[in-house]
């Protein structure tokens, strides 16, 4: 369902991938075992979610500190590559869901470090009028 209130940063490409990633891991932590329910399971959650959090809450700033945030965004997917690899080797995810989330982290991680870049020659087009 499309809400009638609709935000910027809803437009994002970026914003709309770590949204699904969320969502991807929000699914693969409900097969972990019950007693990863307060560690492994909740910080990947707590990681994944952070990335698209981080997208929304800085697209209201300055470029400057938008890039603020997504440099927090991106040091967060890098946190979920480390709770992918933990999952997969505990036996709670398949390799192949490994390589997923690693593609997955990837894509946004490469997006990331591209709307930053971008964010900077804005701010640098902006600085030399």
């Amino acid at each position: 369902m499309k809400s009638i209130y609709h935000f910027k940063f809803e437009d994002l490409i970026i914003y709309n991938k770590a949204i699904d990633f969320g969502e991807s891991v929000n699914e693969q932590v409900q097969s972990f075992p019950k007693e990863e329910a307060n560690r492994l399971a909740s910080q990947f959650t707590i990681a994944a979610d952070a990335i698209a959090l981080h997208i929304a809450e800085g697209s209201a700033s300055s470029n400057d500190q938008f890039n603020n945030y997504l440099q927090i965004a991106w040091d967060r997917a890098h946190e979920c590559i480390v709770c992918s690899t933990k999952a997969r080797l505990r036996g709670f995810i398949t390799e192949e869901q490994d390589e997923l989330n690693r593609g997955d982290i990837t894509e946004l991680t490469k997006m990331i470090t591209s709307f930053k870049r971008h964010l900077k020659l804005k701010q640098l087009e902006s600085s030399s009028k």
